[in-house]
């Protein structure tokens, strides 16, 4: 029973940053229910349903959104909806007869997130795209890289999750509480342009001061500094090191056994390169587990890095349970933390033993109504159970 509880949102299927926006809520105890397509979007790569976590913590229904019937259940839907979530090309819900006008007259204190890579408007808003185009206009994927290599594609951490799932949910919350007081819904326009130039706000900032102004990898967050990189070990395996104040790098100084004049602290860029070569002849000396022998726990801003295999297995992740087991997988289990109201992973991606006609019952739909939608195939009686396409 999280912090949501009693909030009811409607998720349409999509891809990316709406299914991760609609897990978030999920676990923070908002009832959502997720409506799947009667075909889902094909991305070319296909994701079997017990691995797409995702869309844990929900039940999904699939309705048939190519008949009148089908947009009649959701706006029926939106009547006892506190929000709505979408992520779909601008347009496609207004062609649907799902846009926010039609949503709104039902419920006018729904609110109504939308989540695009370019947003509702400007001159790419139709245009088709992914996370790494999203980034690429804000600065952030030119930064994100080494010296004289091409820029590093980050996943897509900064534009589909960071920049457009995390500020959806903002969104749409900060438009919940207003409507409490108001008493009027509103449309949420989540752009991932947008929120990952948001997240470039600090990167920004130090390049308007002069202080990181140097080509790509030559920057003090960027792996130009010899005080913050990720070097290789003797066992070919990497630490990373981020010891940027001074107290913090005396004392990684101090358990590499180094004095201040061998390897300083400076500031000076042009310092850095010869610094950098020092750390990583030392570092190359050792293995990656007896480094963690010498410097994990100190404040020498040391961590190892850990592949996500490892990773569930840290003991500082296993006491905090940063990831659970669900279903013989580890996953990465809710977040943040509540000390009153705590969320949860309220199940896992199996099929729910939940029907559709109990669910939508649960959202005040007549029995009646429910069983002519059954009858002619508009709502399918099972949640669905093919793979997905979902990034």
């Amino acid at each position: 029973m999280g912090p949501l509880d009693g909030v009811k949102i409607i998720e349409l299927a999509g891809i990316g940053p709406c299914p991760m926006c609609g897990m978030l809520l999920a676990e923070l105890g908002a009832t959502i229910l997720r409506i799947e397509r009667v075909q889902p979007v094909d991305i070319g790569v296909e994701l079997p349903r017990e691995h797409a976590f995702l869309h844990r913590s929900r039940p999904a229904i699939t309705l048939d959104l190519k008949k009148d019937s089908g947009i009649a259940i959701v706006l029926k839907l939106c009547e006892q909806a506190d929000a709505l979530i979408e992520g779909l090309r601008p347009g496609v819900m207004e062609r649907l007869g799902l846009g926010p006008e039609p949503c709104r007259r039902r419920n006018p204190s729904l609110v109504y997130g939308r989540v695009t890579g370019w947003g509702q408007s400007g001159p790419l808003s139709k245009t088709a795209g992914h996370d790494l185009n999203y980034i690429a206009i804000t600065g952030a994927l030119d930064a994100i890289g080494r010296k004289n290599q091409p820029p590093t594609p980050p996943l897509n951490l900064v534009g589909d999750y960071g920049g457009g799932a995390l500020y959806l949910a903002l969104g749409v919350l900060a438009a919940l509480i207003e409507s409490k007081h108001s008493g009027q819904g509103q449309v949420v326009d989540a752009a991932m342009v947008d929120g990952a130039a948001s997240l470039m706000t600090a990167a920004y900032a130090l390049q308007s001061a002069e202080i990181s102004t140097g080509p790509r990898g030559t920057n003090i967050l960027d792996s130009g500094a010899h005080f913050y990189d990720v070097y290789e070990t003797s066992d070919a395996r990497y630490i990373a090191l981020a010891a940027i104040e001074p107290k913090f790098f005396a004392e990684l100084r101090r358990l590499l056994d180094l004095d201040p004049e061998s390897l300083p602290h400076s500031q000076e860029p042009t310092d850095w390169p010869v610094l950098k070569k020092k750390i990583e002849t030392l570092i190359k000396t050792r293995t990656r587990d007896e480094w963690i022998a010498i410097l994990e726990g100190s404040d020498a801003c040391f961590a190892p890095v850990l592949t996500m295999k490892e990773a569930p297995f840290h003991a500082h992740n296993q006491a905090r349970q940063t990831f659970i087991q669900r279903d013989g997988q580890w996953q990465p289990n809710a977040s943040p933390r509540f000390s009153r109201t705590p969320s949860a992973v309220s199940n896992s991606t199996r099929i729910t033993d939940r029907s559709t006609q109990a669910m939508l019952l649960d959202w005040g739909l007549d029995e009646t109504d429910i069983a002519l939608l059954l009858k002619n195939e508009t709502a399918s009686q099972s949640s669905p159970k093919g793979p997905v396409s979902d990034l």
